[in-house]
């Protein structure tokens, strides 16, 4: 791997606040069709799956489960009438097809709330 290519496994993983946990999220498909109106973010691509990889610190246990993203948020906005998601990613915080662990939060944070999954 080239230098140019190499990017740091810090960047793309994040950690619960007592590091029980480590998460790193990748793209498994983007919606192609989707137009970014709004240029004052940059070019932004429309995530609709992602692999999520959760390693367990204590028991180093790896879970890898698939999120449909636009299926959580359909189903946020009909039972909670709202949705705090943010399913666009700049195309600068993806890195070797994953994004970068500052986003997390953003892509996940419907399935958290709706208990899909327990961070």
């Amino acid at each position: 791997m080239s230098y140019d290519r190499f990017v740091d496994e810090r960047l793309l993983t994040s950690r619960d606040a007592l590091n029980h946990m480590q998460i790193k999220i990748k793209l498994v498909e983007i919606d192609e069709g989707a137009r970014d109106l709004s240029r004052r973010f940059g070019n932004r691509v429309l995530v609709k799956k992602v692999l999520l990889t959760i390693k367990y610190t204590a028991t180093q246990e790896v879970e890898e489960r698939e999120l449909d993203i636009e299926e959580i948020e359909k189903r946020m906005k009909k039972e909670r009438l709202f949705s705090s998601t943010n399913r666009w990613v700049a195309s600068t915080d993806i890195k070797n097809g994953y994004v970068v662990a500052a986003k997390h939060v953003d892509l996940l944070a419907d399935a958290v709330a709706l208990d899909i999954i327990k961070v």
